[in-house]
């Protein structure tokens, strides 16, 4: 028995029952489509398309895995072959090499650029959680270290709850500025990764030693650069760690739309320099203005200290401290809780300039927080940088989605080898992850490339969209799919479950067999 419509109404009822059996939509155990002799309806196989219609990253890159990861030891499963796996946005440096229908743009002539070309040395590093942030998007989408640039990675801990280890590997990167600045590296950047990775956790206490820590370490590396004679340059590329709680006293594990600090510090200065307000695109200029360097005109960012004079033959040492937004001086703040000794030394001797680090400040929607990819982006672009959340919603008004070639050619190979195309998607309208708009389009694209074969497995959200919702909106999608004429709805999974991102593999279990090998609750 073939399912009535293109199959939301069947999903819609086998949701209900699952509401009554106790389910929610956001950790929704999965539910498979079943033909009349009782076999699954369109799962994954070899020599087939997938596009995955989420855009934004941490929640995405376990599932991506276990399909994509030739190396992937986290649950027994046998890799399909010549899958083409396509994804909307590049949301991990380690998918740099896969088709990407909105690749990250190469931004002409970043920071890292400049000094390249002047013959300078640099050196780059940060550890392992941030390391691509100030690789690959500082230096604006290049994939490769400029000529005379160094990077270093220094590995975070593994195998432990990060709360755990607030200071994270931050001993081991502050000993490497500190050989860096010996080795006289004219330019070097390094993240403090400790303000985001532990604002994340819900542990207060961790969060506090984690301030405590970044401010031992930042002023070992401050001193050291000081006496070296070096211009010192701080920020931060987002807030977190200095929100602990919401309104409602709950844990804060997210990032802010706060203010972030910037200093500069000058050894050879008779008083203190006072730095303009601005935002993260301003960065990069004045980095170009210590170090004598003509600024290009393809960065839109101005200089924050324009009227001073740095002298010649001067280097520069930025620390970006991540996560470490401005926050307010009450105790839900762990930063102002801390003991933080050379931090209220720095704010009380040197002026602190606030920096936007949010919203269209760094090219994302208006009001929405900072990340650590936007803000290092812009950071070292020394522009704003559109963020993908803006390039696919323009995409989406313009008809450049539509006329994507990564997403048109692989449907056009689907096509041409009769392979049946899978669509991942959440199923919302509006969310931070994405938005049931793409793979309506795509279904207007596979229609016209004469593609038959198109199946939708649902990632229920919960979230974005009110709890027991799910029926309405696969009724309302279903109605789509059939004006639009092509289209099968096959199964669904809760987000909680396909979208982890804290390596519980056993939900990604759940997710994968259910796409890939039909696994779940049957429904007709």
């Amino acid at each position: 028995m073939a399912p009535s419509g293109h199959g939301g109404k069947n999903l819609a009822e086998a949701i209900r029952v699952a509401y009554r059996e106790g389910q929610t939509d956001y950790s929704m155990a999965p539910l498979v489509l079943e033909d009349e002799t009782g076999t699954p309806v369109g799962t994954v196989k070899s020599g087939d398309a997938v596009v995955f219609c989420c855009r934004r990253g941490e929640r995405e890159v376990e599932l991506t895995d276990a399909f994509t990861a030739s190396d992937f030891p986290h649950f027994p499963r046998e890799k399909l072959g010549d899958l083409d796996f396509v994804i909307l946005t590049m949301y991990h440096e380690k998918y740099k090499n896969m088709p990407i229908a909105f690749a990250p743009h190469s931004i002409q002539r970043p920071l890292a650029q400049c000094i390249s070309e002047a013959g300078l040395k640099q050196l780059h590093l940060a550890e392992s959680e941030k390391y691509a942030h100030v690789t690959y998007f500082f230096n604006g989408g290049h994939n490769q270290a400029f000529p005379g640039e160094d990077d270093v990675c220094v590995p975070s801990p593994k195998g432990v709850p990060f709360d755990t280890v607030p200071q994270l590997s931050l001993p081991s990167v502050a000993e490497k500025v500190k050989g860096g600045i010996a080795k006289e590296y004219d330019f070097i950047v390094v993240n403090f990764a400790n303000g985001d990775v532990i604002g994340h956790t819900a542990n207060f206490q961790a969060k506090v030693e984690c301030a405590a820590c970044v401010d031992k370490y930042l002023g070992e590396v401050v001193r050291f650069a000081k006496e070296k004679d070096y211009v010192v340059l701080i920020t931060a590329d987002h807030g977190n760690l200095e929100v602990a709680y919401t309104k409602e006293g709950k844990p804060h594990v997210a990032h802010t739309a706060n203010l972030v600090p910037f200093f500069i510090i000058d050894p050879q200065a008779g008083a203190a320099i006072h730095p303009n307000p601005g935002s993260l695109q301003d960065v990069a200029p004045t980095v170009l203005q210590v170090l004598n360097l003509q600024q290009p005109a393809v960065m839109g960012g101005t200089s924050l200290v324009s009227d001073y004079n740095f002298g010649a033959n001067r280097k520069a040492l930025l620390v970006i401290l991540d996560g470490w937004g401005i926050g307010e001086e009450n105790d839900s703040n762990p930063i102002f809780k801390a003991d933080t000794p050379f931090w209220d030394a720095l704010c009380s001797t040197y002026p602190m300039a606030p920096l936007q680090a949010s919203g269209s400040a760094v090219g994302l929607q208006e009001g929405k927080a900072g990340n650590s990819e936007a803000g290092h982006m812009n950071i070292g672009a020394g522009r704003v940088v559109m963020q993908d959340d803006v390039r696919l919603d323009a995409a989406m008004k313009d008809g450049s989605f539509q006329k994507n070639p990564v997403l048109r050619n692989t449907i056009q190979r689907a096509a041409q080898r009769g392979a049946a195309l899978h669509l991942l998607t959440l199923l919302s309208k509006k969310s931070s992850h994405g938005s049931v708009d793409y793979p309506l389009a795509l279904l207007q694209m596979a229609k016209e490339e004469g593609l038959s074969k198109v199946y939708l497995h649902v990632i229920l959200d919960g979230r974005s969209t009110e709890p027991g919702s799910a029926p309405a909106l696969l009724e309302e999608l279903d109605a789509r799919l059939a004006e639009i004429g092509i289209g099968t709805i096959v199964d669904c999974v809760g987000r909680g479950i396909a979208l982890d991102r804290d390596g519980n593999y056993q939900k990604i279990q759940q997710a994968y067999e259910c796409m890939a090998l039909g696994k779940g609750k049957r429904y007709r």
